[in-house]
């Protein structure tokens, strides 16, 4: 039975401070809070996703606020989670307004990245407004004088259930009641059968603002006095500074010069003129030598890796191995490269900070921002409560928003200068200090045995973790190994590796859904079946066969000449099946991907139209990575400074994409930012061995190596 404790706002109990001050700041109506136990918030351990809370307001006019530390960054959840709410309270949905990123008024939360927004903020949001139904039903009780068991809820009115005139709303009830209740179990939540709102195609509550420029993103944001930075920046990674002279800019008009230890900048009201006062500045470094480069990586990797920790082992790999080359029976060796990735969201890092009340507020494009609260009161050597940061819109990220430099450069800058500053990454910057998705190597070694089934599985990755990397099929003998151990795989890389859209998972699906493919076609099997064939995971199964019936699929052993692939793979809980057609150039080794349909299982939908969205999403971004991206480096220095020389998905390039949404209502609702662009790597290139006949085993399949590949 969930336990209810409640807390009148203006209580005196020093122990419930900050949730005093938050419903005196929120005013009338109900507060309804959600925690892993009972001590009070100000106090929680900050250990996401096991402290699990929510916040909900119903105020006097029957308004919901939805108080949530996720952000939104193009993904969906404002709508989603409002979603969740409206099902639970029994309101309609434009009855909701979300408030997400702000520092002083949100619950704490780790940030916003592998779909845990809707895995695992989302139960908690739902107990929250159920019990919130709960608390409201019984007020109703009370006003109406019957048992609480003959009332219904409908649109924000509680009603009795055989006498419709005897009614009062969610607004009459919230009036006056300033108080706090805290849930501290699950509360009942609504049954899928019951759903009015969950699990209905619901366009984008935010969609309006966007698409008529009316949504602010960091960037937009203006104060009076305010000071655009350009500030100094090495080089190339590993650089020393040798000399440095500001006396140029510090004579131009209007331009603001902060030399601060490790932080130099230059400030004026035009950016323009920012900018030309930093090309003012006469500054020589120290550059490291470099040891590898974009093409020498993979060996640097394998070469220096430290000893492989053993992640997966079932039975004897070496014993198997050993036995089926003597025997004669077919063993593949394979080793697979990927390079480095970067994320180019459409909004590079921005901020904008300022003085306020003799506190820090930052406005930051960030999927952090209680992160970013700690990282700038530790580099400002202030108290956390002296921060505030407060998010807006967030013009994408895709992991690559997590790290919060911009932000705490922004605010050291304000506390310097003592006027709001903007400090906005040019494109060369968002490069240079991206969090890339690692450059791997992976080494498989498999063999099939006589009745043409996987015996043994060796799976060794370099540089990159194992996420995804799981065996999915079913050989006895398995063995998935990774160098150096997840973590300290950055001392390998010359910059910062981080989450990009599941970080590594894509190279190794890659690896994995092509080895099982060069297995298939040595095997005389067609690729569907001998995945069927060897895999017992029966999500795995309906998703392979979900995708296959939906793409008319036609069994056939590879290459068939028809540019057909499948791959599988699994991230964030979820199953996603592709199946894709490619036509390719031989000519000039240019692929043309024509077709990919997508099956996915990600448990109960709580939006199919978003569900649908960030499908299409993941496949046309999964094609950057597939066909044309790859960071140029030397060393520490990045060589790709500008959208002129990394090039990601151009509208031409995509092809007719079709999103199936696999029943699966008995399992709560998994992870869908990341799944379907996990196999894209895979499933093209499988589609070009089916075209060509050539196997390529280096992302991305630029034409050059498609040539290559071909012999031309």
């Amino acid at each position: 039975m969930t336990r209810l404790v409640e807390v009148e706002a203006d209580a005196p109990s020093a122990s419930e401070v900050d949730r005093r001050t938050f419903c005196k700041l929120l005013g009338g109506g109900i507060v309804v809070l959600v925690t892993g136990g009972s001590s009070e918030l100000s106090a929680q351990q900050r250990g996401y996703p096991e402290d699990l809370n929510a916040y909900l307001r119903i105020a006097e006019d029957g308004r919901v606020t939805v108080f949530s530390g996720k952000i939104e960054m193009g993904q969906g959840v404002h709508t989603s989670l409002a979603q969740m709410a409206a099902e639970e309270l029994g309101v309609e949905l434009d009855a909701i307004t979300m408030v997400m990123g702000d520092t002083d008024l949100c619950p704490w939360d780790a940030g916003t990245w592998g779909s845990l927004t809707t895995r695992m903020f989302g139960p908690a949001l739902r107990a929250a407004a159920a019990e919130a139904r709960a608390v409201l039903l019984n007020l109703a009780a009370e006003r109406l004088g019957v048992a609480r068991e003959h009332l219904v809820v409908s649109r924000g009115v509680v009603a009795v259930r055989d006498d419709a005139a005897r009614k009062v709303s969610y607004g009459a009830l919230a009036r006056g009641q300033q108080i706090a209740r805290l849930v501290d179990h699950k509360a009942v939540l609504k049954a899928v059968q019951d759903f009015e709102v969950m699990g209905r195609p619901t366009k984008r509550l935010d969609a309006g603002d966007k698409v008529t420029g009316k949504a602010q993103y960091a960037g937009d944001l203006h104060r009076p006095g305010l000071l655009h930075a350009r500030l100094l920046r090495p080089p190339v990674h590993g650089a020393t500074r040798t000399s440095l002279d500001l006396s140029r800019p510090k004579a131009m008009p209007g331009v603001v010069v902060v030399e601060d230890g490790d932080l130099v900048a230059v400030l004026h009201a035009d950016p323009e003129q920012a900018e030309a006062a930093l090309a003012a500045v006469d500054v020589r470094w120290s550059r490291p030598e470099p040891t590898f480069d974009t093409e020498s990586v993979g060996d640097y990797f394998v070469k220096n890796s430290a000893p492989g920790e053993v992640r997966v082992e079932k039975g004897d790999v070496a014993t198997v191995l050993a036995a089926s080359r003597a025997a004669g029976v077919p063993v593949f060796a394979s080793t697979f490269r990927t390079g480095y990735v970067a994320h180019v969201p459409i909004e590079p890092h921005t901020a904008m900070a300022e003085m306020l009340d003799g506190r820090v507020v930052v406005s930051a494009g960030t999927q952090t921002p209680f992160g970013a609260q700690a990282r700038i009161a530790q580099a400002l050597g202030i108290d956390e409560k002296s921060v505030r940061v407060l998010t807006p819109f967030v013009g994408g990220g895709f992991g690559g928003k997590s790290a919060v430099g911009q932000a705490i450069e922004a605010a050291r800058l304000a506390k310097l200068t003592g006027r709001p500053v903007m400090v906005a990454w040019t494109r060369a910057e968002e490069f240079f200090f991206d969090a890339f998705d690692p450059a791997a190597v992976v080494k498989i070694a498999s063999a099939l045995d006589r009745e043409g089934r996987i015996s043994a599985w060796d799976y060794h990755v370099y540089a990159a973790g194992t996420r995804a990397a799981e065996v999915l099929y079913d050989p006895p003998a398995a063995r998935v190994t990774s160098s150096p151990a997840r973590g300290a795989s950055s001392t390998l890389h010359p910059f910062a590796v981080g989450p990009w859209r599941a970080p590594g998972a894509g190279t190794n699906v890659f690896a994995r859904e092509s080895q099982v493919d060069i297995m298939a076609a040595a095997g005389k099997a067609d690729p569907l079946a001998f995945r069927l064939r060897n895999t017992s995971d029966a999500r795995a199964q309906r998703v392979l066969r979900t995708a296959a019936e939906a793409f008319g699929w036609k069994p056939g052993v590879g290459p068939t000449g028809r540019g057909q692939g499948l791959a599988v793979g699994i991230d964030s809980g979820t199953y996603c099946a592709l199946a894709a057609e490619v036509v390719v150039d031989r000519a000039t080794g240019a692929i043309r991907v024509v077709r990919v349909v997508a099956a996915q299982d990600m448990g109960l939908v709580v939006n199919p139209a978003g569900a649908r969205l960030q499908i299409e999403g993941c496949i046309t971004m999964g094609l950057g990575y597939v066909l044309s991206e790859e960071l140029r480096f030397r060393g520490g220095e990045i060589l790709d400074t500008s959208l002129a020389t990394y090039t990601i998905p151009q509208f031409s390039w995509l092809p007719q994409i079709e999103a199936v949404l696999v029943k699966n209502d008995e399992l709560s609702p998994q992870g869908g930012g990341e799944p379907a662009i996990v196999p894209m790597g895979a499933v093209i290139a499988n589609a070009v061995f089916d075209a060509t006949g050539a196997r390529l085993f280096r992302l991305p399949l630029t034409p050059e190596r498609v040539k290559a590949a071909l012999g031309g």
